[in-house]
């Protein structure tokens, strides 16, 4: 028997067989109930199902426009399969790189900007994989942002902003430009929090505080001591929406990454007042601990237990603990 999703794919392919459509028409029509698929999917299958679509609506030979449409579609909908891998993102990048040069001279501006930051997106998802450069996919990000300024798509120029930051931090620091990088990763970061406010968009002020926060701590520059104060900020900052009791996770990622900033304090510096930076530090971290402990988190936990080890006799003048990673830019 055919559950509801298959039946709803199988009415989709017969309805784009009709004949009295012309193949241009058809491809529409096969390219919009693929988009209905995708929008909001079920399951992986009917992700799969979307690119059969797609693929169909290809076979209909269609306008080179409409064609390019259809592929930079193609490509969003590959990049969507969660079980997908390397080969997945290979195909979503092929789909955008055929699409762009028809998008750029025949489509609408936001058309070839959309693809250039999908096409980043699947680059940088490569790139992770040891499969491209990471480099590509900052070019792509920058050409996006040709078009989608923070006046006229805020939403858009903050996704790239946000991913140009990621993928800047992403570049291994083996050369003389990995300060320029990091000092662009926090300028983009920063970009960012001109569009999402505390106000507006609290969770995602949250996590790009806290990224803003790890970018200005694990930055090699010269002036480390403000950089870490700054980062102490923007922890504080993301602490306005993490709390132990909505969002435990979050929250303790967020002060265990704020106990790597106090133990690196000289003693004079203090975020309260009459408070050691260390002991402070120490604090957060069993906090931290003991929050990574209840929800699983073991190797976390771990991580906090080998922190309060190495702050030594500062962890120690708190006794006995209570049971009840660098964070690398985690959300």
């Amino acid at each position: 028997m055919q559950t509801v999703a298959e039946s709803q794919f199988a009415a989709a392919l017969q309805a784009a067989e009709d004949p009295q459509a012309s193949a241009e028409e058809r491809a529409e029509m096969l390219m919009e109930m693929a988009m209905g698929l995708q929008l909001k999917p079920k399951s992986p299958q009917q992700l799969h199902d979307a690119v059969t679509l797609y693929s169909r609506a290809l076979g209909q030979q269609p306008s080179p426009l409409l064609a390019a449409r259809i592929r930079s579609r193609l490509g969003t909908a590959l990049q969507c399969i969660p079980d997908g891998d390397g080969d997945a993102l290979k195909q979503a990048r092929q789909c955008y790189e055929a699409a762009l040069p028809e998008l750029a001279a025949n489509g609408k501006p936001e058309e070839g900007a959309e693809a250039e930051m999908n096409l980043g997106l699947a680059l940088q998802g490569l790139a992770g994989m040891g499969l491209g450069r990471i480099q590509d996919a900052i070019q792509c990000y920058h050409r996006a942002l040709r078009v989608f300024a923070r006046e006229t798509h805020p939403q858009e120029f903050a996704i790239l902003h946000n991913n140009l930051a990621i993928a800047y931090l992403a570049i291994p620091a083996v050369d003389e430009r990995a300060r320029m990088r990091e000092a662009l990763a926090v300028q983009s970061f920063e970009e960012v929090l001109k569009v999402v406010t505390l106000i507006d968009h609290p969770s995602e002020y949250a996590m790009i505080q806290n990224n803003l926060g790890n970018a200005l701590q694990y930055a090699a520059s010269g002036h480390s001591l403000e950089n870490n104060l700054r980062a102490l900020a923007a922890y504080e900052e993301a602490l306005k929406v993490r709390n132990p009791r909505d969002t435990p996770v979050e929250y303790a990622n967020t002060i265990a990454n704020m106990a790597n900033v106090l133990r690196n304090l000289p003693p004079a510096e203090s975020t309260r007042e009459g408070d050691d930076p260390v002991v402070r530090a120490a604090q957060l971290y069993r906090e931290a601990r003991a929050l990574f402990e209840q929800h699983g988190l073991a190797d976390r936990a771990e991580l906090m237990t080998a922190a309060l080890e190495e702050i030594g006799s500062g962890a120690a003048a708190f006794g006995q603990d209570r049971v009840v990673q660098r964070n690398g830019g985690a959300a």
